[in-house]
């Protein structure tokens, strides 16, 4: 399928790797010209010099905290005018809801709430005017299926969906959608942190916690991360005009569900 997108510019966040990278190349793959964003400068380098000389598209890095004015406005800068936003944040570090602080409250609401209402509020008015606009918003399962251990992940992304609900039917006529993707076990390196965190906890080695939940996956599996990005640059394309306000789950099944 030819997705309509060749040529379109789109913002990736949090895409020097895992879930971001994988949308990132899904999106070169059509031939869009990617600006990525990530904190580690010369990991996004490399990621952004691979990605374009696999895909011979144009890859901008621009390294910063998008939780900061000062690097939302150095993103702004490198593109004015995206196509495509594609809003994505590493969750919020594990633990017990007793022990955490007001900073890291603040911290995950700022990195996985308003970091990404910020960015919407930035470029959909431009979206709208240039009648074409695509925004996917990564956040989590937890979102659905919460989990114990990930509060501050469940609370500050689930505020984030609440704002989207809101916004939808005000920009659907102009050709500008917004979804959500709520990704279940996929392998990355956030997954493997959690494990170890739930490994400590248990007192038995990631190894161990890593068999045991793949054994209780549908599927047998963890997703691949390009599942994911395919699936975004689906919804990121042209013929996906009439998808918009849904928070659609990626989790091989891993959590039973009628609706």
């Amino acid at each position: 399928m030819d997705l309509g997108i060749t040529g379109r510019k789109a913002i990736v966040c949090a895409a020097s790797k895992g879930l971001g990278r994988a949308c990132a190349e899904a999106l070169a793959a059509e031939g869009v010209e990617i600006v990525l964003n990530a904190r580690d400068a010369a990991v996004l380098k490399q990621t952004a010099d691979e990605i374009a000389a696999t895909h011979h598209v144009t890859v901008t890095p621009v390294a910063g905290d998008l939780s900061t004015p000062e690097g939302r406005a150095a993103l702004l800068a490198a593109c004015p005018a995206p196509d495509i936003l594609i809003n994505n944040a590493g969750g919020p570090p594990p633990g017990d809801y007793r022990s955490w602080s007001d900073d890291d409250w603040q911290q995950a609401v700022a990195t996985n709430m308003l970091t990404p209402v910020a960015l919407i509020k930035a470029f959909a008015d431009g979206m709208q005017e240039r009648k074409f606009g695509r925004i996917v918003n990564i956040t989590s399962s937890v979102v659905r299926h919460p989990i114990d251990a990930q509060g501050l992940s469940a609370a500050a992304r689930s505020g984030l969906h609440g704002f989207v609900a809101t916004i939808v039917r005000g920009l659907a006529a102009h050709n500008v959608t917004v979804n959500n993707l709520l990704p279940g076990p996929f392998a990355t390196d956030r997954l493997l942190s959690n494990f170890a965190f739930r490994a400590k906890r248990e007192g038995s080695s990631v190894d161990e916690v890593v068999a045991a939940r793949k054994a209780e996956l549908p599927a047998r599996r963890f997703g691949d991360p390009a599942e994911l990005g395919r699936f975004c640059a689906y919804l990121c394309s042209a013929q996906a005009g009439y998808v918009s306000g849904q928070s659609i789950l990626l989790d091989g099944a891993a959590h039973p569900q009628i609706f």
